[in-house]
């Protein structure tokens, strides 16, 4: 059963562009106007370089747009600061791991 996905990249890239002033147009030195287009409306998917590309026209740490795809629709005066919480705790927890990336040999 396919459940619907917990971000929307979608709404985050047109609230971000409507945030920043910017036009679909203007994304022309990363992607045409046709592919940013079809993210806003959810029929392509961006890889993470793509977010990072989108990032930068915008001129955002590209972990900005995915907090904000994370939010939401009509997120509470405190939704923000809950998420960030969550984020930043998970960070903490994912870095204090002493063998992250390493594989224990067997005996």
């Amino acid at each position: 059963m396919l459940t619907s996905p917990k971000n929307n990249l979608a709404r985050a890239l047109r609230k971000a562009r409507a945030a920043t002033g910017l036009s679909q147009e203007d994304f022309g030195s990363v992607s045409g106007r046709t592919y940013i287009s079809q993210l806003e409306r959810r029929e392509r998917h961006a890889t993470l370089t793509k977010v990072d590309e989108l990032a930068s026209v915008i001129g955002v740490h590209p972990a900005a747009l995915l907090l904000l795809a994370y939010l939401p629709e009509r997120p509470s005066k405190d939704a923000a600061e809950r998420l960030l919480a969550t984020a930043r705790e998970d960070l903490k927890r994912l870095l204090s791991v002493p063998t992250a990336g390493k594989v224990k040999a067997q005996p």
